[in-house]
């Protein structure tokens, strides 16, 4: 675990409304998470919670934090937390990814607010951004004391690793040279004593990425959203960080949730895909269809959920909507 820094380093503004914390908490893999909790300072008795965590690669100083702040300042206790093996939290070896273990960083973000002095147990809620999107409708379908769920900007990080963007890779061929890679780094970073580094968000930018490239660049490698800690503002993951996302699939038994989920996505989003079809697999035979809802954010792309970008995209007003309705 990393010192718990207790100076403000965020990549947003401290509110003057809220109370903020440094917490920690253990998950069932015994690894102790760190998260920023914020409280409101004009409430009263118990209230309603939410967890925050995403993006994929990202630190809870940055987009989930910001998140955390606003929905605290709007009434509810919040934390903002960093997943096993990144930022301020434990597990060793680092820049690792699990769904498994992911998943229950947001099941064990539950079970300290559940237990939490200051909280309504029976009104907890959780949002994820970008990959920390999939994980928490994954949390969703697995975890019954969830009340209501937002998606932001969604990543099926366990699609993408197995099928490549849009879906390029989709090929018995194409998974089998990614797996033989992988097997082949697994040996070079025993040799070598250390897990070779993927890269962060490619830097110098070349002039002809992807829009989408340029796109995260625009958040993680400059002043708008850089963080020392986060992933992608740096080295990324390991090589083999995401190996087991290609044949474990998330997102199992989705249309089985009974509480509220909301995805929201930007319509120009280069991820809107993913938003868009776990929204049709959620409600696909589905009981449970009446608190299920696709938010699309007309011209918004994928980082401007993130921090809002230029025009405020993030939707504060109806994610308190939202919750008050779910969480009541």
């Amino acid at each position: 675990m990393w010192r718990l820094t207790q100076e403000w380093d965020k990549t947003f503004p401290k509110s003057d409304k809220v109370d903020h914390s440094k917490v920690t908490f253990v998950n069932r893999y015994g690894i102790t998470l760190a998260a920023d909790m914020y409280v409101p300072r004009d409430k009263e008795g118990k209230l309603p919670a939410i967890a925050v965590c995403g993006p994929f690669g990202a630190v809870k100083e940055q987009c989930s934090g910001l998140y955390a702040q606003n929905m605290a300042e709007r009434g509810f206790l919040t934390i903002a937390f960093d997943p096993s093996f990144t930022g301020e939290s434990g597990g060793n070896v680092r820049y690792m990814a699990s769904p498994d273990i992911n998943t229950e960083d947001f099941m064990a973000a539950v079970d300290f607010l559940s237990l939490n002095e200051k909280v309504d147990p029976e009104r907890i809620g959780i949002i994820g951004i970008c990959g920390w999107g999939g994980m928490a409708i994954n949390t969703a379908a697995l975890d019954t004391r969830v009340k209501a769920t937002v998606a932001s900007t969604m990543y099926d990080m366990t699609r993408v690793n197995a099928k490549g963007y849009f879906d390029a890779d989709d090929s018995e061929e194409k998974r089998y040279e990614a797996r033989k890679a992988m097997c082949a780094q697994r040996l070079e970073d025993l040799k070598a004593g250390e897990y070779k580094l993927g890269g962060g968000v490619v830097d110098p930018l070349p002039e002809d990425a992807p829009f989408f490239v340029k796109d995260y660049y625009d958040y993680y490698k400059t002043d708008r959203g850089y963080h020392e800690r986060s992933l992608n503002s740096n080295g990324g993951w390991n090589v083999i960080g995401c190996e087991s996302f290609v044949n474990q699939p998330i997102l199992m038994y989705s249309n089985e949730i009974r509480s509220a989920v909301m995805i929201m996505h930007g319509d120009k989003a280069h991820s809107f895909y993913f938003g868009k079809d776990a929204y049709e697999n959620m409600i696909k035979d589905s009981k449970y269809t009446d608190n299920k809802e696709l938010l699309v954010i007309p011209g918004a792309v994928h980082t401007d959920l993130y921090d809002g970008g230029s025009t405020g995209a993030i939707p504060f007003d109806k994610l308190e909507e939202f919750f008050d309705k779910y969480l009541k």
